[in-house]
Parts: structure tokens; C-alpha cells; sequence
């Protein structure tokens, strides 16, 4: 017989023992999120090739090395979505979107990249995303900046720091290219294979280098900070401003330029030392370009995502993963009991909505469903056999505790066990 199918390497199983953390995540981050008004837009995850072409950049590791590409079954070139803002960009431009309004919306879901996996790193990825269109000011550059930073303070990562950095104007960072070509030129000899290919196609893609070997090569290279037209300048220090009057701290990255070529003036992340390598757990900028290069109107926008698996990691740190437990067992014995029980769990979820409530199936004898109940990790048993049946009662057992069982009838059991497990009546997510 041959073994059994494994998963695709980089395509990792999220199990039941660490769902509860990603929920609470996704939770915190969409009650954020509602809270300064944003709206939820969902996006396929397989785009056309050409809209990934055309705003990642041709000369990115993304697009040369990193993406899922294919042709469907007509010829077409599609590919599996490795970013979510040029789809979020391409939704808005194809149902009018951004016509004569501003947008503030929000997305999550998965993304794909054919990369070497490692801790912090999937082939395929989660990330919920933020995206701003029409508003051009430093404002909203702060407003996105103070919203990262108010769910990274909701989920208690206090080991995180933000980096910022401004590109400048196309302009600015066209005579900015200039200056940085002609330093890597010459020191040619000590760049590296990939550096060597970038330094005509996308010379700043060099500055985000990994390669410790020419981390001292990048630090020695002119600053893109002392070439910025003056009006980005401006842009840059009223966000400063902003950011210093919410008591916001940061630093800044006179090297961070981000890995998408859509990005121009304000860029920024909030990095951790605790993942390893992959030390950026959210991050994005302004990208004022990308909807006129996708074919829409001149539009400013600014946005940015964050790796779910990376702040999950995180937040395993300090608390276990451990799947939810519920907060009641029903033991039934014998066939009348059944007959009782599996209306009655009904008639308790529609009375308490946020009640985690799991009923025994596959019968059993009162011996071992009491076990079931026990590593279900359930604080009750309710207990209904024969005579619990026949009487319209139920035993409520505390398995945490050595309080005496009592006999409560069915009528009064869901305020029973309001009282006894400080029950709200709003469903949990």
C-alpha cells in the first residue's frame, strides 16, 4: 500500500489547537478596524498575470522568481494573487469605486509565493490588509500608521518597533537612482549576483538586501532622505509632527524602501527581533502612482498588510496554543435520554448563543462518556439517563471543581447555567 498524501511543502495545516489564537487575531483586528470606519472588501485570490506585471514591477523577486503563474484552460496567463493591494486597486477601478469619493477598506485572505519556507515564512500566507484612496496629506499617512499601532497595542506585542522612511517623488527618486548606480558601479566587485542584476532595473531594491555580506557596502551608499524634492520633505516632517503629537515612537530607516515598486514617499513597518530573519510583522506606505498605472485616474492612496502567521507566532510566545474547550458536556445514557438531550442542547443554543456546548455522540456507557466529558476539557457535565428523562431534570456535574452535582429541570437550566458560567448572551467568533 503506498503511504498516505502529505501536504505541499510551504502549505501548512492550521490546527485546532491554534485556531482560537487566529480567531481572536482576526477578531481584534476587524473590531479595530470597524472602529475607525473602514469597510471590508473581498478579492479573488487568482488575478490576471498582468496585473501583478504591471504593479509589483517586472524587476522584483516577486514577478522573476516568487509567483504562482499558469494558464487556464483558454491560454490565459493567471496567477495566484502573492499581494492583495493591485487586486484591491483593480475591484475599485472595475465597479467605480473610487469615482469622485474616498475609499477606506480593508481585505483578508491568503497570498501565495514560491519562496524557501522558513520560521515566519509559508508559501502560502495569510494577511489582512488596509488600503486609503483620495486622501493626498500626511494626515491619513498618520491615521493608518496610529491604526497599525492601535492593534498591534489591542493583541499585547509590546516587542515590536516602527521604522519610517520616505522614497520621495518619482521624480526625486529618478536623480536619487542616478547618484545610487553610480556609487554600487564602483564597487561593482562586491556586489552579489542579485544586487548585480537590480543595479539597471531597480537599483533600490539593492538597499533591501539581506545579504550580510553587503550590509556594510548598503550603509556606506548616499541617502535617498538627503535627496527628496522638497515638497515629500514637507509631507515627511508634518507626519513626524503628527506621529510625535499621538506620542507615537519610531525610527527612522534611511534604507528601508519596502520590495514593491509601486511605493513613493512615506514607507514604514513595525519589525520584532523575535522571528529570526523574518522580523516585519506589518508594513506598507503610500503609493500615489499605482491606480493611474493600472488605468485609472490620478489617485493618491496609501495602505499597508500584515503576516497573520507572523503575529500568531507571536502570540504563541507568550500564551500556549490550546484549542477552546466547551463549556458543557451533555452525557447521554440510553435511548430515552437521547431523545431528550438532542432537542434540549437546541432549545439551550438558541437561549444562550454564546453557550460551547458538545453533546456525546456514538453512545457509550456512563463511565466513559464521563470521560469524554473530562478531556473534552468541559468545566460541566449535564447528565440526563433514564430517569433524568422520565423526570424532565438534568444532573449538572462541576468537573473543575468538588461542588455537589444538583438535579435542575430542564425549564431552568439555561438561567442555571448563565449563573454558573458568566454567560453573556452576544454568539462568540
Amino acid at each position: 500500500m503506498s503511504g498516505s498524501v502529505q501536504s505541499i511543502r510551504g502549505f501548512a495545516d492550521i490546527l485546532p489547537s491554534r485556531t482560537p489564537l487566529w480567531r481572536r487575531l482576526e477578531r481584534i483586528v476587524r473590531e479595530t478596524l470597524d472602529g475607525y470606519g473602514y469597510d471590508e472588501i473581498r478579492l479573488p485570490v487568482v488575478e490576471r498575470t498582468e496585473l501583478f506585471r504591471r504593479s509589483i514591477g517586472e524587476v522584483t523577486d516577486i514577478v522573476e522568481k516568487e509567483m504562482y503563474t499558469f494558464e487556464d484552460r483558454s491560454g490565459e496567463s493567471i496567477t495566484l494573487r502573492p499581494e492583495g493591494t493591485a487586486g484591491c486597486v483593480r475591484a475599485c477601478l472595475e465597479h467605480g469605486l473610487l469615482h469622485n469619493a474616498q475609499a477606506r477598506l480593508w481585505y483578508a485572505g491568503p497570498m501565495f509565493r514560491y519562496e524557501r519556507p522558513q520560521k515566519g515564512r509559508f508559501r502560502q500566507f495569510h494577511q489582512i490588509g488596509v488600503e486609503v484612496f483620495g486622501m493626498a496629506g500626511p494626515d491619513i499617512d498618520a491615521e493608518v500608521i496610529l491604526l497599525s499601532a492601535r492593534i498591534l497595542r489591542r493583541l499585547g506585542l509590546e516587542d515590536v518597533r516602527l521604522q519610517l522612511n520616505s522614497l520621495g517623488s518619482n521624480a526625486a527618486r529618478a536623480a536619487y537612482r542616478q547618484h545610487l548606480v553610480t556609487y554600487f558601479q564602483a564597487h561593482f566587485d562586491a556586489l552579489d549576483e542579485d544586487s548585480r542584476r537590480r543595479l539597471q532595473g531597480n537599483p533600490l531594491r539593492i538597499l533591501d538586501s539581506k545579504n550580510p555580506d553587503m550590509q556594510a557596502l548598503i550603509e556606506g551608499a548616499p541617502r535617498l532622505l538627503d535627496h527628496l524634492d522638497e515638497e515629500s520633505r514637507d509631507h515627511f516632517d508634518e507626519l513626524r509632527r503628527l506621529l510625535d503629537a499621538a506620542g507615537l515612537d519610531y525610527d527612522i530607516n534611511p534604507r528601508l524602501v519596502r520590495g514593491l515598486d509601486y511605493y513613493s514617499r512615506t514607507v514604514f513597518e513595525w519589525i520584532t527581533d523575535r522571528l529570526g530573519a523574518q522580523g516585519t510583522v506589518l508594513a506598507g506606505g503610500r503609493y500615489d502612482g499605482l491606480v493611474e498605472q493600472l488605468g485609472g485616474r490620478a489617485t493618491p492612496a496609501v495602505g499597508f498588510a500584515m503576516g497573520l502567521e507572523r503575529l500568531v507566532a507571536l502570540l504563541e510566545e507568550r500564551e500556549p496554543a490550546v484549542a477552546a474547550a466547551p463549556h458543557a458536556y451533555m452525557v447521554l445514557v440510553g435511548g430515552p435520554a437521547i431523545a431528550v438531550g438532542l432537542p434540549l442542547a437546541e432549545r439551550l443554543r438558541d437561549a444562550l448563543p454564546s453557550l460551547r456546548l458538545l453533546v456525546n455522540g456514538g453512545g457509550g456507557s456512563f463511565k466513559s462518556q464521563f470521560k469524554r466529558a473530562d478531556r473534552s476539557g468541559a468545566r460541566l457535565a449535564l447528565v440526563i439517563a433514564e430517569d433524568e428523562a422520565a423526570a424532565g431534570t438534568v444532573v449538572v456535574k462541576d468537573l473543575r471543581s468538588d461542588a455537589e452535582q444538583v438535579a435542575v429541570a430542564q425549564a431552568d437550566l439555561p438561567a442555571r447555567l448563565r449563573e454558573l458560567l458568566a454567560l453573556n448572551e452576544i454568539p462568540g467568533e
